[in-house]
């Protein structure tokens, strides 16, 4: 148990700016097995966020705190998704070789493809929140039925989103320009079955409080995180540490707009 709070921890570090104990180093060895607790940390990283939301919007309303949750969320990852998925956009835009696009995502400069991308994931993230939130609160039968629906939501975007990363480590490739990424150890080596089960459970926990026809926004966000991993393999032969960020961003707000159309024509 000792080992795998171990493991956790280490996680929790990679992924956060959360305090960890200051026995938990960067041990390439725990880090490495860390990623089936990354559906985990999703759940505390949407907890948080969560938490911001419930506290803004009791008092002073719902925009206001779906701001404050998506600003928590970034201030609790150290922005370390997005910018991963704005270095994406601009290696990608701007780079039409191999050499080129691992150049430009070395490259900490942010450029206008990165603006751009980081302008439309986050304000596609607040407006599908800002409808989902809206929906709940007309089919919410009380305050208390709402923000459980928005805390489920946001835990199983968050699990869901960090768990197509974990999928896409086990079946692709690692490659950088810059054998000190922080990232590479991640893919030093597979996880086991077992591990990979861990990972994916930890994930689905949070439909259990869904209707089981929630689990169709399963579907495209699979097809999404996959269809991205398959276009970076193009063009670079796998995946990047940024690469994991952009799907893992992508994976979340592709899970908002499923759950929205689930809600709205399905159910």
């Amino acid at each position: 148990m000792k080992k795998e709070l171990t493991i956790f921890l280490t996680g929790l570090m990679f992924l956060t700016r959360l305090p960890v104990p200051k026995n938990i180093d960067h041990s390439e060895i725990y880090l490495q097995k860390s990623p089936k607790y990354f559906p985990l940390i999703g759940w505390i990283v949407g907890l948080i966020s969560f938490g911001v939301f419930f506290i803004f919007h009791y008092f002073i309303g719902a925009d206001i705190g779906l701001l404050a949750s998506i600003i928590a969320g970034i201030f609790t990852t150290g922005c370390f998704h997005e910018d991963g998925f704005a270095d994406t956009c601009d290696a990608f835009g701007g780079g039409w070789t191999k050499e080129k696009i691992l150049a430009i995502m070395k490259d900490s400069r942010l450029g206008t493809y990165g603006v751009a991308g980081l302008v439309l994931m986050l304000g596609a993230k607040f407006l599908l929140l800002k409808e989902l939130v809206s929906h709940f609160s007309l089919i919410a039968t009380n305050e208390r039925e709402l923000y459980l629906l928005v805390a489920v939501t946001m835990v199983a975007a968050h699990a869901i989103s960090r768990l197509m990363s974990v999928l896409i480590i086990q079946k692709y490739q690692y490659v950088t320009a810059d054998d000190g990424s922080k990232s590479k150890p991640l893919a030093s080596d597979k996880l086991t079955t077992a591990e990979v089960i861990t990972a994916v459970v930890f994930a689905l926990v949070p439909f259990a409080f869904f209707n089981y026809y929630f689990l169709l926004a399963l579907l495209p966000v699979v097809l999404t995180s996959f269809k991205m991993a398959r276009y970076f393999k193009k063009w670079i032969g796998g995946y990047t540490g940024d690469c994991l960020g952009a799907i893992q961003q992508v994976a979340e707000i592709t899970f908002y707009l499923s759950l929205l159309i689930i809600w709205k024509y399905i159910l």
